[in-house]
């Protein structure tokens, strides 16, 4: 009976998790997996070594070099042959950020409204807003309001923070497609295409009326529109995630 695979640590989910030629339409692509992503990201962005990366994803070293080495092929692949780059799937549990700030403890019967917020308004582009608004909803009612900086972190990081904040559902404008699977990928979920009072909109979400777009996203951002045709890109998280 084989080894189960030992869950990779992810610290940013990818926010572009599509990639294809401009000047060719791609009729073949190639799947990387989330965990080798993480490891192309940790030694070629962050420039750190394999043992450091092995410690941040812990796992053994050999076992980033394998995710390296295949995460280059899949790399090389893709550019010199013409091929759409996807970026799914995987054995990987994702690592919450820690919180720098005191959050309200959430009841075991409250729902966490989560709004990108900029002066009462709701602000529109999800990967560079500063603040969250969070709200405590109980038999459909709000029950408490909270204003959170995001402390600067960017798109990758910013579901780790919903989730670290125990957001059950985010209100929001526009959103690129990774942002979307990111919020998936913890089990957020997403009112996106809302526009106005921030405080409105979560009154609205609680008491089941709010309008919103389910399709909205931030045009800017590439879109992943399924499976890629290989059986191993299947998203396989493991437990907790």
């Amino acid at each position: 009976m084989p080894r189960p695979i030992r869950c990779r640590r992810i610290e940013q989910l990818p926010v572009y998790r599509s990639f294809s030629p401009d000047d060719v339409v791609a009729t073949q692509s190639v799947c990387m997996t989330v965990d080798e992503f993480e490891a192309l990201r940790l030694l070629d962005n962050e420039g750190l070594t394999q043992e450091a990366c092995a410690a941040r994803m812990n796992v053994a070293r050999t076992t980033v070099t394998a995710m390296y080495d295949s995460a280059r092929k899949k790399l090389a692949d893709a550019l010199v042959n013409g091929k759409r780059l996807l970026i799914t799937g995987g054995h990987w549990a994702y690592e919450p950020v820690r919180l720098r700030q005191s959050i309200t403890e959430k009841g075991n019967n409250t729902m966490r409204i989560a709004v990108t917020y900029d002066d009462g308004e709701i602000f529109q582009h999800f990967g560079h807003t500063a603040q969250f608004k969070l709200y405590d909803v109980e038999d459909g009612k709000i029950v408490s309001e909270q204003v959170v900086d995001t402390n600067g972190s960017g798109h990758g990081a910013l579901a780790g923070f919903l989730q670290a904040a125990k957001a059950d559902a985010l209100i929001c404008g526009g959103i690129g497609m990774g942002a979307q699977m990111a919020l998936a990928d913890v089990g957020i979920r997403l009112y996106a295409g809302v526009q106005g009072a921030a405080d409105a909109a979560a009154k609205a979400l609680a008491e089941g009326t709010l309008d919103y777009d389910p399709n909205a996203r931030c045009d800017h951002h590439e879109h992943h529109d399924g499976d890629c045709g290989h059986d191993h890109c299947a998203d396989h998280h493991c437990a907790g995630n």
